[in-house]
């Protein structure tokens, strides 16, 4: 898969910074060695000579020492981020040569494959903090929540937080055609229906189509509609490895798929429109999460061509909700995207100042939402 953006600054992509650092003659190990790397999505570089006797390590962020060549590095200056592949790990001549090169570990394959694998991913995707992920639900169908997820996945990249939106509901009619993405290459969710245990998150940012700045897992048009839990799993924690944001948006029926997605949210969003129907619908969906995810809190939207009736609060009491906020009807998402303008790219709209507002107390250097009861207050427009 192509590269992608990692951990740390916008901008910087897989191909800006250097892979593992592979020490080793052995051809069969070397192999096995750069599988490895391929299964993390990153090139590593291959220096069996490297560094001589007192030289400084090239720059890296992991280097793997073969058993063949640990002897000769002896005299090299320490660093972190060293391992040691041994043929047998009980031998005392291995253990010696592991503190003279400092290594943090010893190793055996295909023993500690798993193991290796993983901590080759950490050390190119880097180990900063997961993802804020935000899930977004209908209270009932046509409520607006695919609109809102869009809206606030652009809302974020446009503030330069690193972004990826997933749209989990295989019967939406797919998120890349609200982004007007449907034509840009990349993968869909099928191409993930076999994802099992680390999927490297360099790799899938970088396998996504990108709109908007920002990256996009929806579905294709063909006839596939589900998504393994594993997958959801695997993919999910990859995105969440990333770091920024990610938004989920999450259909209102209850599998073992969503239910894997509901456990990686950290804060739900259920999207109420302000009439009695849809307060039914939205009990029984706020039923159906079983509790998760832990923090769910109700999003009060405008209903255009009906009387006054319920307040929001109401609303969110009624749904046993805390009120997050009241969002007012715009029109324009419905007209924008018939123009090829995703929801949320107007700036100065009400759903795009909800957004906004919503960034601005989520985010963990904003403080964060306050915990308990009770909707969040003085956030600008649209909010309550």
């Amino acid at each position: 898969m192509p590269g992608s953006m990692v951990a740390g600054e916008a901008g910087v992509t897989d191909e800006e910074r250097p892979g593992p650092l592979l020490v080793t003659e052995d051809e069969q190990l070397l192999d096995d060695l750069v599988r490895l790397c391929a299964a993390a999505g990153v090139v590593p570089q291959v220096r069996p000579d490297l560094p001589p006797r007192g030289a400084r390590w090239p720059q890296a962020p992991l280097v793997v020492i073969g058993e063949d060549g640990a002897a000769r590095l002896r005299g090299a200056g320490r660093r972190d981020g060293v391992v040691l592949i041994a043929r047998h790990a009980d031998r005392a001549e291995v253990w010696r040569l592991a503190v003279a090169l400092g290594a943090e570990r010893v190793i055996t394959l295909p023993e500690g494959e798993r193991w290796l694998a993983d901590r080759i991913a950490d050390a190119v995707e880097g180990t900063g903090p997961a993802a804020l992920t935000v899930g977004v639900l209908g209270g009932r169908g046509g409520a607006g929540a695919s609109t809102l997820a869009c809206a606030l996945a652009v809302t974020a990249a446009r503030k330069g937080l690193r972004t990826m939106l997933v749209d989990a509901d295989p019967l939406g009619g797919g998120l890349d055609v609200l982004l007007g993405c449907e034509r840009e290459e990349g993968l869909r969710w099928p191409a993930f229906r076999e994802s099992r245990g680390r999927v490297a998150s360099g790799a899938l940012a970088g396998a996504l189509p990108r709109a908007h700045s920002l990256r996009v897992l929806s579905w294709d048009r063909g006839a596939e509609v589900t998504i393994p839990p594993a997958a959801m799993r695997a993919v999910l924690a990859a995105a969440r490895r990333r770091g920024g944001v990610v938004v989920v948006d999450l259909p209102r029926r209850a599998d073992e798929a969503v239910a894997e997605a509901l456990d990686q949210v950290d804060l739900g969003l259920l999207v109420v429109p302000a009439e009695l129907r849809a307060v039914a619908a939205a009990r029984r969906v706020v039923a159906g999460t079983a509790g998760t995810p832990r923090d769910l809190r109700a999003v009060v939207r405008g209903v255009p061509g009906t009387a006054p009736g319920l307040g929001d609060e109401e609303i969110a009491a009624l749904v046993n909700l805390p009120l997050l906020g009241e969002l007012p009807w715009d029109p324009e998402p419905v007209d924008g995207t018939a123009r090829g303008v995703p929801p949320g790219a107007r700036a100065r709209g009400p759903l795009a100042r909800f957004c906004a507002a919503f960034w601005e107390r989520a985010l963990p250097e904003a403080g964060g939402l306050p915990e308990g009861p009770g909707p969040v207050r003085d956030v600008g427009e649209g909010w309550r």
